[in-house]
Protein backbone atom coordinates (compact mmCIF):
# COMPACT_ATOMS: atom_id res chain seq x y z
CA UNK A 1 0.00 0.00 0.00
CA UNK A 2 2.98 2.37 0.83
CA UNK A 3 4.14 1.71 -2.78
CA UNK A 4 0.63 2.72 -4.15
CA UNK A 5 0.25 6.10 -1.65
CA UNK A 6 3.67 7.10 -3.62
CA UNK A 7 2.52 6.51 -6.98
CA UNK A 8 -0.34 8.94 -6.14
CA UNK A 9 2.34 11.40 -4.92
CA UNK A 10 3.85 11.77 -7.88
CA UNK A 11 0.92 11.70 -9.71
CA UNK A 12 -0.24 15.05 -7.32
CA UNK A 13 2.95 17.09 -7.80
CA UNK A 14 2.52 16.42 -11.40
CA UNK A 15 -0.56 18.03 -11.68
CA UNK A 16 0.29 20.62 -9.16
CA UNK A 17 3.14 21.79 -10.74
CA UNK A 18 1.84 21.86 -14.29
CA UNK A 19 -0.77 23.96 -13.17
CA UNK A 20 0.45 25.85 -10.54
CA UNK A 21 4.53 26.37 -11.52
CA UNK A 22 5.70 27.82 -8.42
CA UNK A 23 3.93 25.84 -6.22
CA UNK A 24 7.15 23.23 -6.07
CA UNK A 25 9.04 25.64 -4.67
CA UNK A 26 11.58 24.52 -2.03
CA UNK A 27 10.38 25.60 1.23
CA UNK A 28 7.50 27.45 -0.16
CA UNK A 29 4.50 24.42 1.50
CA UNK A 30 3.18 25.61 4.83
CA UNK A 31 1.31 22.17 6.26
CA UNK A 32 -1.24 22.12 8.62
CA UNK A 33 -2.31 18.82 10.00
CA UNK A 34 -2.26 17.11 13.11
CA UNK A 35 -0.77 13.32 13.59
CA UNK A 36 -0.72 12.79 17.07
CA UNK A 37 2.07 10.63 18.54
CA UNK A 38 3.59 9.99 14.66
CA UNK A 39 4.51 12.40 12.37
CA UNK A 40 3.02 11.47 8.63
CA UNK A 41 4.01 12.27 5.39
CA UNK A 42 2.75 14.93 4.21
CA UNK A 43 1.04 14.73 0.55
CA UNK A 44 4.58 15.78 -1.31
CA UNK A 45 5.90 13.45 0.50
CA UNK A 46 8.84 12.58 -2.05
CA UNK A 47 9.47 16.13 -1.95
CA UNK A 48 10.14 16.94 1.61
CA UNK A 49 12.21 19.85 1.10
CA UNK A 50 8.75 21.92 0.04
CA UNK A 51 7.95 21.96 3.25
CA UNK A 52 8.74 24.81 5.51
CA UNK A 53 7.09 23.47 8.72
CA UNK A 54 8.75 21.21 11.53
CA UNK A 55 7.92 17.58 11.41
CA UNK A 56 7.66 17.73 15.06
CA UNK A 57 5.05 20.61 15.28
CA UNK A 58 2.69 17.78 13.82
CA UNK A 59 2.91 14.86 16.25
CA UNK A 60 2.11 16.66 19.59
CA UNK A 61 -0.46 15.56 21.45
CA UNK A 62 -2.81 18.56 21.61
CA UNK A 63 -4.91 19.01 17.88
CA UNK A 64 -5.18 22.67 19.01
CA UNK A 65 -1.53 23.41 19.95
CA UNK A 66 -0.29 21.28 17.03
CA UNK A 67 -2.30 23.56 14.57
CA UNK A 68 -1.49 26.83 16.48
CA UNK A 69 1.88 26.01 16.30
CA UNK A 70 2.30 25.08 12.81
CA UNK A 71 0.56 28.29 11.81
CA UNK A 72 3.00 30.18 14.13
CA UNK A 73 5.52 29.14 11.37
CA UNK A 74 3.07 29.34 8.29
CA UNK A 75 3.02 33.21 9.44
CA UNK A 76 6.89 33.15 9.10
CA UNK A 77 7.35 32.42 5.49
CA UNK A 78 5.48 35.55 3.38
CA UNK A 79 6.47 33.73 0.51
CA UNK A 80 4.61 30.91 0.76
CA UNK A 81 2.94 29.32 -3.00
CA UNK A 82 1.25 26.51 -1.32
CA UNK A 83 -0.56 26.16 1.91
CA UNK A 84 -1.56 22.17 2.82
CA UNK A 85 -3.97 20.90 5.19
CA UNK A 86 -4.62 17.22 5.79
CA UNK A 87 -9.04 18.10 6.26
CA UNK A 88 -10.55 20.94 5.23
CA UNK A 89 -11.70 21.18 8.77
CA UNK A 90 -8.17 21.33 9.98
CA UNK A 91 -7.59 24.73 8.01
CA UNK A 92 -10.64 26.02 9.17
CA UNK A 93 -9.91 25.69 13.13
CA UNK A 94 -6.05 26.78 12.48
CA UNK A 95 -7.43 30.12 10.85
CA UNK A 96 -10.05 30.15 13.56
CA UNK A 97 -7.44 30.37 16.00
CA UNK A 98 -6.14 33.21 13.53
CA UNK A 99 -9.07 35.28 14.29
CA UNK A 100 -8.71 34.48 17.88
CA UNK A 101 -5.28 34.87 19.02
CA UNK A 102 -3.66 36.93 16.00
CA UNK A 103 -2.18 39.70 18.58
CA UNK A 104 -0.48 36.71 20.70
CA UNK A 105 0.78 35.50 17.00
CA UNK A 106 2.24 38.88 16.33
CA UNK A 107 4.24 39.03 19.46
CA UNK A 108 5.35 35.58 19.22
CA UNK A 109 6.65 36.61 15.82
CA UNK A 110 7.72 40.14 16.75
CA UNK A 111 9.80 38.13 19.75
CA UNK A 112 11.19 35.27 18.15
CA UNK A 113 9.77 33.47 21.10
CA UNK A 114 6.96 30.08 20.83
CA UNK A 115 5.34 30.49 24.69
CA UNK A 116 4.55 27.43 26.32
CA UNK A 117 1.04 26.06 25.78
CA UNK A 118 -0.96 23.44 27.17
CA UNK A 119 -0.25 20.27 24.70
CA UNK A 120 3.32 21.41 23.88
CA UNK A 121 5.92 19.78 26.06
CA UNK A 122 8.82 21.67 27.38
CA UNK A 123 11.68 19.53 25.29
CA UNK A 124 9.36 19.93 21.94
CA UNK A 125 9.42 23.37 22.59
CA UNK A 126 13.04 23.74 23.25
CA UNK A 127 13.51 21.91 19.91
CA UNK A 128 10.63 24.89 18.00
CA UNK A 129 12.30 27.59 19.74
CA UNK A 130 15.82 27.32 18.27
CA UNK A 131 13.99 27.51 14.96
CA UNK A 132 12.68 31.38 15.56
CA UNK A 133 14.47 34.47 15.47
CA UNK A 134 12.79 37.96 16.00
CA UNK A 135 10.67 39.14 13.10
CA UNK A 136 9.25 42.31 14.02
CA UNK A 137 8.49 43.32 10.29
CA UNK A 138 6.49 40.17 9.64
CA UNK A 139 4.53 40.91 13.02
CA UNK A 140 3.43 44.54 12.05
CA UNK A 141 2.38 43.19 8.77
CA UNK A 142 0.14 40.53 10.29
CA UNK A 143 -1.22 43.34 13.02
CA UNK A 144 -2.45 45.49 10.04
CA UNK A 145 -3.99 42.72 8.15
CA UNK A 146 -6.08 41.27 10.85
CA UNK A 147 -6.59 44.46 11.90
CA UNK A 148 -8.83 45.36 8.31
CA UNK A 149 -10.64 42.35 8.73
CA UNK A 150 -10.55 38.02 8.03
CA UNK A 151 -12.01 38.21 4.22
CA UNK A 152 -9.29 37.35 2.39
CA UNK A 153 -6.98 37.32 5.23
CA UNK A 154 -5.15 34.24 2.90
CA UNK A 155 -4.19 36.06 -0.01
CA UNK A 156 -3.34 39.01 2.03
CA UNK A 157 -0.59 37.59 4.60
CA UNK A 158 0.61 35.31 1.70
CA UNK A 159 0.15 37.81 -1.60
CA UNK A 160 2.01 35.05 -3.40
CA UNK A 161 0.21 31.84 -2.83
CA UNK A 162 -1.00 30.38 -5.83
CA UNK A 163 -3.40 27.35 -3.92
CA UNK A 164 -4.55 26.10 -1.33
CA UNK A 165 -4.81 22.05 -0.47
CA UNK A 166 -6.44 19.70 1.18
CA UNK A 167 -5.10 16.26 0.89
CA UNK A 168 -8.77 14.34 1.07
CA UNK A 169 -11.97 15.24 -0.13
CA UNK A 170 -15.10 13.97 2.29
CA UNK A 171 -18.66 15.10 1.33
CA UNK A 172 -19.26 15.52 4.58
CA UNK A 173 -16.59 18.40 4.68
CA UNK A 174 -18.34 20.34 1.79
CA UNK A 175 -19.54 22.68 4.33
CA UNK A 176 -16.11 23.81 5.67
CA UNK A 177 -15.23 24.13 2.01
CA UNK A 178 -17.97 27.00 0.78
CA UNK A 179 -17.03 28.92 4.16
CA UNK A 180 -13.04 28.99 3.62
CA UNK A 181 -13.84 29.84 -0.56
CA UNK A 182 -16.37 32.65 0.47
CA UNK A 183 -14.17 34.60 3.35
CA UNK A 184 -11.17 33.46 4.63
CA UNK A 185 -9.94 31.62 0.81
CA UNK A 186 -11.55 34.31 -1.09
CA UNK A 187 -9.71 34.50 -4.61
CA UNK A 188 -7.98 30.79 -4.20
CA UNK A 189 -8.29 27.70 -5.66
CA UNK A 190 -8.60 24.56 -3.05
CA UNK A 191 -7.58 21.44 -4.65
CA UNK A 192 -7.67 18.28 -3.39
CA UNK A 193 -5.54 15.92 -4.65
CA UNK A 194 -6.98 12.02 -3.06
CA UNK A 195 -9.69 9.86 -2.58
CA UNK A 196 -9.35 7.31 0.44
CA UNK A 197 -11.33 5.19 1.63
CA UNK A 198 -11.06 2.29 3.88
CA UNK A 199 -7.56 3.49 4.93
CA UNK A 200 -6.81 2.91 1.39
CA UNK A 201 -5.91 5.67 -1.57
CA UNK A 202 -8.32 4.49 -4.29
CA UNK A 203 -7.70 7.98 -6.71
CA UNK A 204 -6.25 10.93 -7.59
CA UNK A 205 -7.74 14.30 -8.81
CA UNK A 206 -5.76 15.00 -11.70
CA UNK A 207 -7.80 18.76 -12.31
CA UNK A 208 -6.55 20.88 -9.72
CA UNK A 209 -8.66 23.71 -10.91
CA UNK A 210 -11.74 22.36 -11.07
CA UNK A 211 -14.06 23.88 -8.27
CA UNK A 212 -15.47 20.30 -7.28
CA UNK A 213 -12.95 17.44 -6.66
CA UNK A 214 -13.07 14.64 -9.00
CA UNK A 215 -11.33 11.96 -8.67
CA UNK A 216 -9.79 9.02 -11.01
CA UNK A 217 -9.93 5.31 -9.79
CA UNK A 218 -6.74 4.13 -9.89
CA UNK A 219 -7.72 0.26 -11.03
CA UNK A 220 -4.44 -1.43 -10.53
CA UNK A 221 -4.52 0.42 -6.72
CA UNK A 222 -7.64 -2.03 -5.67
CA UNK A 223 -10.00 -3.84 -6.94
CA UNK A 224 -13.42 -2.00 -7.03
CA UNK A 225 -16.73 -3.27 -7.74
CA UNK A 226 -19.81 -0.92 -7.04
CA UNK A 227 -23.92 -1.34 -6.22
CA UNK A 228 -25.88 0.65 -7.89
CA UNK A 229 -27.71 3.37 -6.04
CA UNK A 230 -31.02 3.05 -5.23
CA UNK A 231 -30.61 -0.64 -4.17
CA UNK A 232 -31.95 -3.02 -6.57
CA UNK A 233 -34.16 -5.95 -5.26
CA UNK A 234 -32.03 -8.73 -6.08
CA UNK A 235 -28.43 -6.59 -5.65
CA UNK A 236 -25.66 -7.86 -7.32
CA UNK A 237 -22.26 -5.98 -7.77
CA UNK A 238 -20.77 -4.61 -11.22
CA UNK A 239 -17.22 -3.76 -11.99
CA UNK A 240 -15.43 -0.75 -13.93
CA UNK A 241 -16.37 -1.43 -17.35
CA UNK A 242 -19.99 -1.65 -16.47
CA UNK A 243 -20.48 2.16 -14.97
CA UNK A 244 -22.72 5.06 -16.10
CA UNK A 245 -22.11 8.56 -16.23
CA UNK A 246 -24.28 10.42 -14.06
CA UNK A 247 -25.53 7.37 -11.91
CA UNK A 248 -24.59 6.85 -7.64
CA UNK A 249 -23.47 3.84 -7.00
CA UNK A 250 -22.02 2.14 -3.23
CA UNK A 251 -18.27 1.17 -3.08
CA UNK A 252 -16.79 -2.25 -2.42
CA UNK A 253 -13.31 -2.96 -2.44
CA UNK A 254 -10.66 -5.32 -1.36
CA UNK A 255 -7.82 -2.61 -1.63
CA UNK A 256 -4.61 -5.75 -1.39
CA UNK A 257 -4.40 -9.37 -1.87
CA UNK A 258 -5.22 -11.66 1.14
CA UNK A 259 -7.82 -8.59 2.14
CA UNK A 260 -11.00 -9.11 3.51
CA UNK A 261 -13.83 -7.63 0.77
CA UNK A 262 -15.75 -4.76 1.99
CA UNK A 263 -18.13 -2.27 1.62
CA UNK A 264 -16.50 1.08 1.56
CA UNK A 265 -19.43 2.97 3.14
CA UNK A 266 -19.17 5.34 0.46
CA UNK A 267 -21.45 6.66 -2.46
CA UNK A 268 -19.75 7.87 -5.37
CA UNK A 269 -21.33 9.80 -8.71
CA UNK A 270 -19.57 9.22 -12.16
CA UNK A 271 -18.74 12.39 -13.71
CA UNK A 272 -17.57 11.07 -16.77
CA UNK A 273 -14.25 8.60 -17.87
CA UNK A 274 -10.72 9.46 -18.97
CA UNK A 275 -9.18 7.16 -21.04
CA UNK A 276 -11.81 4.76 -20.09
CA UNK A 277 -11.32 4.76 -16.26
CA UNK A 278 -14.27 6.09 -14.07
CA UNK A 279 -13.95 9.78 -12.72
CA UNK A 280 -15.88 10.05 -9.56
CA UNK A 281 -17.31 12.73 -7.47
CA UNK A 282 -17.79 11.48 -3.30
CA UNK A 283 -21.18 11.93 -2.81
CA UNK A 284 -22.33 10.83 0.72
CA UNK A 285 -21.46 8.20 3.55
CA UNK A 286 -23.87 5.38 4.45
CA UNK A 287 -23.11 5.59 7.88
CA UNK A 288 -24.23 8.92 8.29
CA UNK A 289 -27.66 8.25 7.55
CA UNK A 290 -30.45 9.38 10.19
CA UNK A 291 -33.03 6.71 10.81
CA UNK A 292 -35.24 6.07 13.68
CA UNK A 293 -37.87 4.32 11.86
CA UNK A 294 -36.14 3.12 8.65
CA UNK A 295 -36.75 6.55 7.02
CA UNK A 296 -32.92 7.18 5.85
CA UNK A 297 -32.57 11.11 5.46
CA UNK A 298 -28.65 10.56 4.08
CA UNK A 299 -26.44 13.58 5.27
CA UNK A 300 -25.73 15.61 2.09
CA UNK A 301 -29.63 15.72 1.98
CA UNK A 302 -30.11 16.48 5.64
CA UNK A 303 -27.33 19.45 5.29
CA UNK A 304 -29.46 20.67 2.85
CA UNK A 305 -32.67 20.96 4.72
CA UNK A 306 -30.94 22.56 7.49
CA UNK A 307 -29.39 25.32 5.45
CA UNK A 308 -32.86 25.72 3.68
CA UNK A 309 -33.99 26.87 7.41
CA UNK A 310 -31.68 28.91 8.27
CA UNK A 311 -32.18 30.84 5.34
CA UNK A 312 -35.45 32.02 7.17
CA UNK A 313 -34.03 33.12 10.03
CA UNK A 314 -32.38 36.87 9.42
CA UNK A 315 -28.75 37.17 9.96
CA UNK A 316 -28.27 33.23 11.08
CA UNK A 317 -24.89 31.82 8.95
CA UNK A 318 -24.31 28.25 9.97
CA UNK A 319 -20.98 27.38 11.49
CA UNK A 320 -21.00 23.81 12.22
CA UNK A 321 -23.69 20.81 13.16
CA UNK A 322 -24.04 17.48 14.31
CA UNK A 323 -26.47 14.98 15.01
CA UNK A 324 -28.05 12.19 17.16
CA UNK A 325 -30.82 9.51 17.35
CA UNK A 326 -32.21 9.77 20.37
CA UNK A 327 -31.65 5.79 21.20
CA UNK A 328 -27.89 7.37 22.07
CA UNK A 329 -29.60 9.17 24.92
CA UNK A 330 -30.94 6.43 26.96
CA UNK A 331 -33.00 7.15 29.80
CA UNK A 332 -32.28 10.76 29.17
CA UNK A 333 -34.25 11.34 26.36
CA UNK A 334 -37.72 10.69 28.63
CA UNK A 335 -40.92 8.56 27.46
CA UNK A 336 -40.99 10.96 24.26
CA UNK A 337 -41.00 9.09 20.20
CA UNK A 338 -37.70 7.64 18.57
CA UNK A 339 -36.42 11.30 17.21
CA UNK A 340 -33.37 13.92 16.07
CA UNK A 341 -31.46 16.19 17.84
CA UNK A 342 -29.31 18.19 16.28
CA UNK A 343 -26.78 20.76 17.79
CA UNK A 344 -25.85 23.50 15.83
CA UNK A 345 -23.26 26.43 16.39
CA UNK A 346 -24.22 29.77 14.45
CA UNK A 347 -23.16 33.38 13.63
CA UNK A 348 -25.18 36.30 14.18
CA UNK A 349 -27.78 34.73 16.53
CA UNK A 350 -27.55 34.12 20.24
CA UNK A 351 -30.69 32.18 20.78
CA UNK A 352 -33.40 30.30 19.14
CA UNK A 353 -36.95 30.67 19.51
CA UNK A 354 -39.65 27.61 19.36
CA UNK A 355 -40.76 29.03 15.97
CA UNK A 356 -36.95 28.99 14.96
CA UNK A 357 -36.88 25.55 16.49
CA UNK A 358 -40.03 24.09 14.85
CA UNK A 359 -39.00 25.21 11.41
CA UNK A 360 -35.90 22.72 10.51
CA UNK A 361 -38.80 20.18 11.76
CA UNK A 362 -41.11 21.27 9.81
CA UNK A 363 -38.77 21.68 6.96
CA UNK A 364 -37.74 18.12 7.51
CA UNK A 365 -41.21 17.20 7.01
CA UNK A 366 -41.56 18.65 3.64
CA UNK A 367 -38.56 17.28 1.92
CA UNK A 368 -38.78 14.00 2.83
CA UNK A 369 -42.37 12.77 2.67
CA UNK A 370 -41.88 9.21 4.53
CA UNK A 371 -40.33 11.50 7.53
CA UNK A 372 -43.61 13.50 7.63
CA UNK A 373 -45.96 10.34 7.43
CA UNK A 374 -44.19 8.99 10.72
CA UNK A 375 -44.49 12.60 12.13
CA UNK A 376 -48.55 12.59 11.21
CA UNK A 377 -48.93 8.68 12.71
CA UNK A 378 -46.79 10.10 16.15
CA UNK A 379 -44.11 7.02 15.48
CA UNK A 380 -41.38 9.88 14.73
CA UNK A 381 -41.09 12.84 17.60
CA UNK A 382 -40.32 16.13 17.00
CA UNK A 383 -37.06 16.89 16.29
CA UNK A 384 -34.83 18.75 19.15
CA UNK A 385 -33.10 21.60 17.82
CA UNK A 386 -29.85 23.30 20.42
CA UNK A 387 -27.67 26.33 20.18
CA UNK A 388 -24.20 25.51 21.71
CA UNK A 389 -21.57 28.03 22.28
CA UNK A 390 -18.29 29.25 19.79
CA UNK A 391 -16.09 26.56 19.37
CA UNK A 392 -17.54 23.73 20.46
CA UNK A 393 -17.38 21.49 17.24
CA UNK A 394 -13.10 22.46 17.53
CA UNK A 395 -13.00 20.64 20.73
CA UNK A 396 -15.03 17.98 19.47
CA UNK A 397 -12.73 17.18 16.81
CA UNK A 398 -10.08 17.39 19.70
CA UNK A 399 -11.93 14.31 20.69
CA UNK A 400 -12.25 12.12 17.99
CA UNK A 401 -8.12 11.67 18.62
CA UNK A 402 -6.96 11.52 15.61
CA UNK A 403 -7.49 13.49 12.47
CA UNK A 404 -10.60 11.76 10.32
CA UNK A 405 -13.50 13.67 8.78
CA UNK A 406 -15.93 14.83 11.38
CA UNK A 407 -19.13 12.52 11.45
CA UNK A 408 -22.50 14.61 11.13
CA UNK A 409 -24.67 11.44 13.18
CA UNK A 410 -22.54 11.06 16.92
CA UNK A 411 -22.72 6.88 17.65
CA UNK A 412 -20.65 7.56 20.45
CA UNK A 413 -22.13 8.65 23.92
CA UNK A 414 -18.63 10.39 24.93
CA UNK A 415 -18.85 12.97 22.39
CA UNK A 416 -22.73 13.63 22.59
CA UNK A 417 -22.13 14.16 26.58
CA UNK A 418 -19.22 17.01 24.89
CA UNK A 419 -21.41 18.73 22.36
CA UNK A 420 -24.59 18.85 25.29
CA UNK A 421 -22.16 20.61 28.00
CA UNK A 422 -21.93 23.21 25.27
CA UNK A 423 -25.65 23.58 24.37
CA UNK A 424 -26.59 27.02 25.52
CA UNK A 425 -29.78 27.67 24.44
Amino acid sequence: MLFFYHRGSVLYLDALGATFPRALTCRGTALLHWTPGCPRAPAGWPLPTLYCTPAPASALPSRATALRVQLLFALRQRGLHVLEAGLAAELRDALAALRDEWPRLAQELALGRLSPQPGLPEEVRSQLQALLTPDPARAAELRAECARGFEGIVRRLWPQLEVVVVGSAHSTERLYFDALLQADCQGLPIYCPFYQAVGALLGVNLWPEEPVPQFLLCPDWAFFEFLPCPAEEEPRTILLDELWEGREYGLVVTAQPGEYRCCAGEVLRVAGFHKQCPVVEPVRRESQTLSVRGESIPEERFCQTLCRALGMWPGARLIDYVCVESSLLGDSSGPCAPHYEVFVELQGLRDLSEGQRYKLDQCLQEDFLVYKSFRFKGSIGPLRLHLVRAGAFTRLREALGSPVPMPRVLREERLLQLIQGSVIS
